[in-house]
């Protein structure tokens, strides 16, 4: 995984999704879901909100849950 990638926040993952078309469907407790259209299917990501830094496996459970490949995580950061 990327060294940018280690580094992201909660905010930072909001941001990535939202740029890439996906809306907050909903949120409970500590946890948001957001959901968006890639490459024609549908596709929900689970983010846990005020979370400073994800562990390795967190956030890469959250790039396959989002359909995007690391690189368009990587460009949307730009």
């Amino acid at each position: 995984m990327h060294r940018e990638l280690l580094s992201l926040a909660s905010r930072d993952v909001e941001r990535i999704l939202r740029h890439h078309g996906f809306v907050l469907n909903r949120s409970k407790g500590s946890h948001q879901q957001f959901v968006g259209f890639i490459r024609g299917m549908k596709q929900r990501v689970t983010v846990i909100k005020n979370q400073k830094r994800f562990e390795p496996k967190t956030l890469a459970s959250m790039i396959r849950q989002s359909g995007l490949t690391e690189q368009e995580w990587l460009e949307a950061l730009k």
